[in-house]
């Protein structure tokens, strides 16, 4: 069964940096594009950081300059790298990548479960 499973976040101070991953898993035989979203609080999901297979990014315009993101093809894993965290940030992100699963020739979009980012003033 393909999923991705996330992990890093949890608390940081503002101002500090923190490190999200999304590992696809199971009989994966292509990782297309990457995305991340975020969903704070009363708030609707938004688009923190999108990368496709080629390596071409896209930022939200609230972490541009801030957030890096970047995929590994090869293991099938995508990254977000968070600098000058702000409590502005605190929310659940989310990654969501297009998947094609071994012995398939139909991608699909997966999410991940979602892990809470909480930046502290």
């Amino acid at each position: 069964q393909v999923q991705l499973v996330e992990s890093g976040g949890g608390l940081v101070q503002a101002g500090g940096s923190s490190d999200l991953s999304c590992a696809a898993s199971g009989s994966v035989w292509r990782l297309g594009a990457m995305a991340w979203y975020r969903q704070a609080q009363g708030k609707e999901r938004e688009l923190v950081a999108h990368i496709t297979r080629a390596g071409s990014t896209d930022y939200g315009d609230s972490v541009k300059g801030r957030f890096t993101i970047s995929v590994d093809n090869v293991m099938n894993i995508g990254y977000l790298r968070m600098n000058g965290l702000t409590p502005e940030d605190t929310a659940v992100y989310f990654c969501n990548a297009v998947l094609t699963p071994l012995g398939s020739e139909t991608p699909k979009i997966y999410w991940g479960q979602g892990t809470q980012v909480t930046v502290s003033s």
